[in-house]
């Protein structure tokens, strides 16, 4: 477990302390997050699985890839 320090506007917080007994904030900000997280990662995981469908992307991806193994050596100064 890590503790945390974040910013809540002073009426959200207000609102917290009436209605979320004190020993049960952190579990119900941890089950919070926890959903958005989970929606956000879907989302990620729906746009990856579109760009990876994309035909016309891959087609183009593909073309790029034959610039790579050209035997030109990257400068290293």
């Amino acid at each position: 477990m890590q503790k945390v320090l974040i910013t809540l506007p002073d009426d959200l917080v207000e609102r917290m302390k009436t209605v979320i007994p004190n020993r049960q904030r952190s579990k119900i900000i941890a089950k919070v997050l926890e959903f958005e997280i989970k929606r956000r990662e879907k989302e990620l995981y729906k746009c990856a699985a579109e760009v990876e469908a994309d035909d016309e992307l891959n087609k183009e991806m593909a073309e790029w890839e034959t610039t790579t193994g050209d035997h030109i050596e990257s400068e290293t100064w």
